[in-house]
């Protein structure tokens, strides 16, 4: 089956990820088509292949008679789409022979525009799959699933010798969850790679430090007409605390390795109120600089309204894959030689987010992330072109080739 054809088939299915949910998965849906995933890995002659009650789908490919002692490589992608925006009822449009001009979106009769999307130039005369508007299209991740199963049919196909080559497909990685049940006691891979990246011949291995924050307010509501020296309002204490962050130092001001806070919520009113961020830097010291920073308000703000006005609670989500793959630098080498002998230039830049991978890696599993050839994702503007991902196949399978000769 072509990569495209595959890649038709997993967009239709719906399976967006939930926030604030405590399980794995977070949505029942997604466990369709991690079942039609269970289903062609057997229907390919893997060995190993199962589908757990959190939704992992596994699978080995075993090494070829003589390759055994060959290091053993994996590669993940994951099923869920992100809660952005809707990921039900895709509807793709198909673009043969594009001319690299602005795309009409029918569906919502909006336009994805090469002032928005300027790479868009550089893909003049490959076939483009868009959505048409109303939906996203899942390239992120049902491209790196496609490029994945579809290099392993060719694989098996061709007989090309190869060690063990072990098959990821995770649930919930849009929402932070991917690797919380990853099973490296199952899946024995040496080194893997995330098919989750954008860039055609991309190999990423640098990810933000991250962490959310929510700062708690309690308020004291009387009657205006009597709160003199009495009320506290949270609301206005919430915007107080806000207004004392640098404003030039959120997502909208950034680029590359500079870090932010982002507010992503905020509610209250005079009683109670809680502000949401995010906090993300790729440097460690200033990522705890950030991190002090929103300590040293939670002190500053209850010194001023009392002790207690202000709770702040921390949570670490992940921290920088950099760290791990300096020790373990083999597993760029493989894949910059991949990319180079498919003819690109490797390409590798500051992750400005996080992969199942910078979990991974941290948890033992040394695990860069390669490019996808989509764009645009999280939103209608999401869009791949077919030829990127076969370009993504040949990389894969060069992998497999360089690492079964080492």
């Amino acid at each position: 089956m072509r990569v495209d054809e595959r890649f038709l088939r997993y967009v239709s299915y719906w399976t967006t990820s939930e926030e604030d949910k405590d399980i794995i998965p977070s949505s029942e849906r997604q466990f369709a088509l991690a079942k039609v995933l269970e289903q062609e890995l057997n229907d390919f002659g893997l060995e190993k292949v199962t589908l757990t009650e959190h939704c992992y789908v596994y699978g080995l490919l075993p090494a070829t008679p003589g390759f055994e002692e060959k290091r053993a490589v994996g590669f993940i992608s994951h099923m869920d789409t992100a809660p952005d925006f809707s990921g039900k009822d895709v509807k793709p449009q198909i673009i043969s022979d594009y001319n690299g001009e602005d795309i009409l979106l029918k569906g919502s009769n909006t336009y994805l525009t090469v002032k928005d999307f300027p790479h868009l130039k550089t893909l003049k005369g490959r076939t483009l799959i868009t959505t048409d508007g109303t939906t996203l299209l899942g390239a992120d991740d049902k491209a790196g699933i496609a490029e994945i199963m579809t290099a392993v049919e060719e694989i098996i196909k061709s007989a090309v010798p190869h060690g063990d080559i072990w098959i990821g497909f995770t649930p919930d990685e849009e929402v932070g969850a991917g690797a919380d049940l990853f099973d490296l006691d199952y899946f024995r891979a040496d080194f893997a790679y995330t098919l989750d990246g954008d860039y055609e011949g991309e190999v990423a291995y640098e990810n933000f430090n991250a962490a959310s924050a929510v700062f708690s307010i309690k308020g004291v509501n009387v009657h205006p007409g009597e709160a003199k020296n009495i009320m506290v309002n949270a609301a206005f204490i919430a915007c107080e605390i806000q207004s004392l962050l640098p404003p030039e130092e959120t997502p909208a001001h950034t680029e590359n390795r500079e870090g932010f806070f982002h507010l992503t919520d905020m509610q209250g009113d005079v009683s109670a109120a809680t502000l949401s961020y995010i906090v993300r830097d790729h440097d460690k010291a200033n990522f705890e600089m950030r991190l002090e920073k929103l300590r040293s308000l939670e002190k500053e703000v209850n010194r001023k309204y009392g002790e207690g006005t202000v709770t702040l609670t921390i949570h670490h989500s992940y921290s920088n894959m950099l760290e791990i793959i300096e020790k373990n630098q083999y597993v760029v080498d493989i894949a910059k030689k991949a990319i180079e002998t498919v003819g690109l230039t490797p390409l590798s830049r500051p992750v400005r987010g996080g992969t199942d991978g910078a979990r991974l890696s941290f948890m033992g599993l040394p695990c860069p992330n390669l490019g996808t050839g989509g764009y645009g994702f999280h939103g209608p503007y999401e869009h791949v072109s077919i030829e990127a991902m076969n370009t993504a196949i040949e990389i894969i399978k060069e992998i497999i080739k360089i690492t079964a000769n080492m």
